[in-house]
């Protein structure tokens, strides 16, 4: 090696061949197993890279948070600000929201309110804090019940009827719903390879903790063998990320933060939001340029657009010449023509006039690697990059792969959507495999320093923990690219809770006067004007059939027996099937099923939903068949 820092390391990876240094399961089988030569390449690769731009200044810095600082911008993230300071009166909306939360939910809620009370109580007495006692005890009033958010079988009962009406006699824990309850997972069997999204993840986290099961599922050892991890079918369907309405995925951020933290909070591992601190970035260019700047100026040229044009375009030239390339994504474009492209594309990109034909393919994979790495903050974020760091440490790798689910949503929805691109033509690399020898161990080695290494961190930090993060980064990329279909998915407790957040707001509106007076009059001139507008076909839908309306499509509506086998794409399949005068211009494959309203702002259904069992958990919705652009 040229740098005398990355041979140290390197040699310090051929004297630790057994991994003693290390106690986890992750970074224990890569080091046992993996060869780390492609990630110590890659990265004296990427300092060289950074030797040659010597010039740029770091685009954003770090800031290490002040005591209860972390804590109450957390709150913040969480949506319940109102927990504390001034606003503390105004809690109504927050109440909603607490009153679905699981017992280890509400625990770290419980935890970060405690925090940033003292903080509080030690800078001013100007103001009352409400004790976070109080605050939930209210909650519970308000409802008159516990409710946890998942299954029916983990709800307290009898616990209730022992508590004094003040809560005098419970402590916080008792407050909080977290007295000792019947484990939810003894009555649902998963086996080793079914990843749970029905019962919260921090709840079989707490109750797996202490058990043999718990144990019997460490994922340590030589195994490099990532396992076969499945989804059980749901019957009510599966949610992906892109299928909710933007006032649900709001909600779902909330509860994937307060999970991800209560599933630390239980393993007993550190999780800490990072703050930047912004400082002047390019508000024009391709590299260096903050993703939302990009996207904005992308989308004068291509309206809609998700991904940044020069993500894709390089994606694409990659793959024109052929992904059977051996080496490819490992083996660097030469340095100083990549520096000229890199120029070059800044000042013609836009113009149209930049010449792909002289683009090599190795300097198109640099290129790309070089995107990732200038962005002025990580595509895993700031505030969020330790985090997926963090997760080497978790003690079993299906947990690894339950917080890996979390974090993918609480990525902003640019960042989210350039890294399944990124994961999707990475897997494509490593389906080519026999023939340019790049295996999903090689891609991880070659990625995690572009995904993992912020220099925004300060280089030193960076140097001494390198050798440790090294082995953990690459089989949290390896995570990533393997089960990048789960990660993906929102567990079913998460929508659950949306729907009973949902429920809980329209209750606590029905019974404002004011609002009661303005549903009745919308009421009335709604059936004012469903009389005029109906006609013979649109008479009352009898008990077990649905209206589905598809107002694009040639027959805009029909009525559909319920049965036990109906699925969603069952009815897709029919509305394409009733061909009148006009064309049919779409496909199956660009029409959804919707589920609107009632307890859910607005669902797309996936082919496999089963309707019955739909309409049960929500018999108030209005079903709607589109595209997804609509």
């Amino acid at each position: 090696r040229r740098s005398g820092q990355y041979t140290m390391n390197h040699d310090h990876s051929k004297k630790t061949p057994d991994g003693a240094s290390f106690d986890r399961s992750g970074s224990q089988d890569s080091l046992d197993e993996l060869s780390m030569d492609d990630y110590w390449k890659e990265l004296e690769n990427i300092h060289e890279t950074r030797g040659n731009n010597q010039e740029e200044q770091v685009a954003l810095v770090v800031k290490e948070p002040d005591e209860g600082e972390l804590e109450e911008e957390w709150l913040k993230e969480a949506g319940l600000s109102n927990l504390f300071g001034e606003s503390s009166g105004d809690s109504l909306e927050s109440m909603v929201f607490l009153s679905t939360l699981t017992r280890t939910q509400k625990a770290a809620v419980e935890k970060r309110v405690e925090t940033v009370t003292q903080t509080m109580r030690k800078k001013t007495k100007q103001h009352h804090i409400p004790d976070v006692r109080e605050i939930f005890r209210l909650q519970n009033e308000s409802e008159g019940k516990v409710c946890d958010g998942s299954e029916p079988s983990t709800v307290r009962t009898s616990e209730n009827k022992n508590e004094a009406p003040d809560g005098s006699k419970g402590n916080a824990k008792q407050l909080l719903g977290i007295e000792e309850q019947k484990s939810p997972l003894e009555d649902m069997p998963f086996s080793d390879t079914d990843i749970n999204l029905e019962i919260p993840f921090a709840e079989q986290a707490a109750n797996l903790k202490d058990s043999s099961v718990g144990k019997m599922c460490k994922g340590g050892g030589g195994d490099t063998l990532l396992p076969n991890f499945r989804l059980p079918k749901d019957k009510t369907g599966t949610t992906k990320i892109g299928d909710l309405a933007p006032q649900d995925m709001k909600k779902v951020y909330s509860l994937a933060l307060i999970e991800l933290t209560a599933l630390y909070d239980i393993l007993g591992t550190e999780f800490k939001q990072q703050k930047a601190v912004k400082v002047k970035t390019k508000d024009s260019g391709l590299f260096g340029v903050p993703l939302s700047v990009l996207l904005e100026q992308d989308q004068k040229k291509v309206p809609g657009t998700k991904i940044p044009l020069i993500f894709q375009k390089l994606i694409a030239q990659i793959e024109e010449a052929t992904l059977e390339t051996e080496g490819l994504l490992r083996i660097p474009g030469v340095a100083t023509r990549v520096k000229s492209l890199c120029q070059e594309l800044e000042a013609k990109f836009y113009e149209g006039t930049f010449n792909w034909e002289n683009v090599k393919q190795h300097d198109a994979a640099s290129l790309l690697k070089l995107f990732i790495r200038e962005l002025p903050q990580p595509l895993l974020t700031v505030e969020y990059l330790k985090a997926f760091q963090a997760v080497q440490n978790l003690p079993t790798k299906k947990q690894q792969l339950q917080a890996l689910n979390l974090l993918v949503l609480l990525l902003p929805e640019a960042n989210r959507d350039t890294l399944k691109v990124l994961l999707e033509f990475l897997q494509r690399v490593i389906d080519h495999r026999d023939k340019n020898k790049m295996t999903l161990k090689n891609v991880a080695m070659v990625m995690a320093p572009n995904l993992f290494t912020f220099h925004g961190f300060g280089s030193k930090t960076i140097e001494q923990s390198e050798f440790v993060m090294a082995a953990g980064t690459a089989n949290v990329m390896r995570f990533m690219i393997q089960y990048q279909k789960l990660l993906w998915t929102i567990p079913k407790f998460i929508v659950n809770q949306v729907r009973k957040q949902n429920t809980e707001r329209q209750k606590k509106e029905k019974k404002d006067k004011a609002m009661k007076k303005l549903l009745k009059k919308m009421a009335y001139d709604r059936e004012k004007h469903e009389k005029q507008e109906k006609t013979p076909n649109d008479a009352d839908v009898p008990q077990g059939v649905i209206r589905v309306q598809a107002p694009h499509l040639s027959k805009v509506s029909m009525a559909i027996q319920l049965t036990e086998e109906l699925k969603a794409g069952d009815i897709v399949a029919r509305f394409l099937s009733q061909k009148s005068g006009s064309v049919q211009t779409l496909k199956k494959e660009e029409v959804f099923l919707y589920e609107i309203g009632g307890n859910i702002g607005e669902r797309c259904l996936d082919d496999d939903t089963y309707m019955k069992d739909l309409y049960q958990l929500n018999p108030n919705a209005e079903w709607v068949i589109k595209s997804k652009q609509s």
